[in-house]
């Protein structure tokens, strides 16, 4: 496989045509090597249009959905990003090449692990890894963020989670339970004030620990 050719495919008949069009965005998705994050026995995948399966809990987000969140957010070289769901890491490292620094949250601490390897491959330093279970609440006291990301589903997001932004800063979520899950982009307004925009209709794996409730308050 030309991999090369491939990423570029990707970005011209998956992510492109589905509204990611944000070629700063596309050029960082380009710039990192997807087949190396993927699992070896899916390497042939890498660039297809799947989710692809990292552990029986946990899969990586297809090329397009990555590509609308991105095209989405319009992240800038000057703001902070809280990733929710390391993964693989290629998201992360993506996030890392379009703004100032990344903290990324990982329930799977063998997958934080293989994550954290990749990214010291590739020499990207301005990442920092946490273990923990989101579900649950995490929160710094002194961590406020530009933009977090969100890359499982949540039944309903409230509360406290708003609050982990800046003003003018942007959450990007699929809410809602089954067949009825809306990607969205909740802006913070001002200090009591947010805007929310649904960007489209799509299904993803909800978070780890919400199998069974009703709401996610972060």
């Amino acid at each position: 496989m030309d991999i090369k050719q491939a990423r570029r495919n990707s970005i011209d008949n998956q992510i492109r045509p589905w509204g990611g069009l944000d070629y700063i965005a596309n050029n960082a998705l380009e710039s990192i090597p997807r087949e190396e994050f993927v699992p070896d026995h899916y390497k042939n995948l890498a660039f297809a249009d799947i989710e692809i399966p990292l552990t029986n809990k946990a899969k990586m987000l297809s090329p397009k959905m990555e590509g609308r969140l991105l095209d989405a957010l319009n992240i800038q070289k000057n703001e902070t990003v809280l990733e929710v769901g390391t993964g693989s890491g290629y998201l992360t490292a993506v996030l890392s090449k379009l703004c100032q620094s990344v903290t990324s949250i990982e329930i799977d601490e063998t997958l934080s692990q293989g994550a954290q390897e990749k990214l010291k491959q590739l020499n990207i330093n301005n990442v920092t890894l946490e273990v923990g279970d989101a579900s649950k609440g995490w929160r710094r006291s002194t961590d406020f963020f530009d933009v977090v990301v969100i890359s499982t589903s949540v039944p309903k997001i409230t509360g406290r989670f708003f609050h982990l932004l800046n003003v003018g800063g942007r959450i990007f979520v699929v809410e809602g339970t089954g067949k009825a899950m809306s990607a969205k982009v909740i802006t913070r307004l001002s200090e009591h004030k947010w805007s929310t925009k649904s960007l489209f209709e799509t299904q993803l794996d909800v978070m780890q620990g919400l199998e069974k409730s009703a709401k996610f308050e972060f």
